[in-house]
């Protein structure tokens, strides 16, 4: 059933019946005394497809609901990497060849990157600018608003701060198509890192 408002706060042990995984990682709960979700993903997972790179990948993880229109999508995450582009943020997608994922991925020489990919027809791009956390983790809130076919995805530091738009997209499928929307992690090098979710919240606009 498409979802038309949800407030998830991570303080119960099992998720919203309207949650559920594009491909379930092997770790994952709630800790529900700190009101979060802790994901461990999988080793070699990852969203991309073709462009630069050449290679195709689909298997990251993202804990989803069906989503039929205009919405916006948003979490604050706290991010434990440890290997070259471990990543976690939120997502939408329609299929393996169309979606949007907006993070921060990690690099060890240099600064992270905030970023958003969008993917058309099968081909990904990448925008993405110099993040510096000011603690040893990364902590980051990010969103994504659906208006028909097009996608805004904004950026703050931390939930009293206004949020910053950081990437305009449109994705191929016409409005009102349905698509899955939620958080994801990916550790598309080896597995090791850990992303914790304060809350995900999708507040429909139809």
């Amino acid at each position: 059933m498409p979802v038309v408002s949800l407030n998830e706060t991570f303080d119960n042990e099992k998720v919203d019946t309207l949650l559920s995984w594009l491909n379930p990682p092997a770790n994952w709960w709630i800790d529900a005394s700190r009101s979060r979700l802790v994901v461990e993903p999988d080793g070699g997972t990852d969203f991309w497809q073709r462009t630069h790179y050449g290679f195709r990948a689909g298997n990251g993880h993202l804990l989803k609901a069906e989503l039929s229109g205009d919405a916006v999508i948003s979490s604050q995450i706290q991010s434990y990497p440890v290997h070259q582009y471990d990543q976690a943020g939120v997502m939408v997608w329609f299929s393996d060849d169309c979606w949007l994922k907006a993070s921060v991925e990690f690099e060890h020489e240099g600064p992270s990157q905030l970023g958003a990919v969008a993917t058309n027809y099968g081909f990904s791009d990448w925008s993405l600018q110099d993040f510096v956390p000011e603690t040893s983790s990364l902590s980051y809130g990010l969103q994504i608003r659906r208006a028909g076919g097009d996608f805004s995805v904004e950026y703050r530091s931390t939930p009293h701060e206004p949020w910053k738009l950081i990437r305009l997209a449109h994705l191929s499928p016409g409005a009102g198509q349905p698509c899955l929307a939620g958080v994801y992690a990916c550790s598309p090098k080896a597995a090791g890192f850990r992303a914790e979710f304060d809350f995900l919240t999708i507040d429909s606009r139809t």
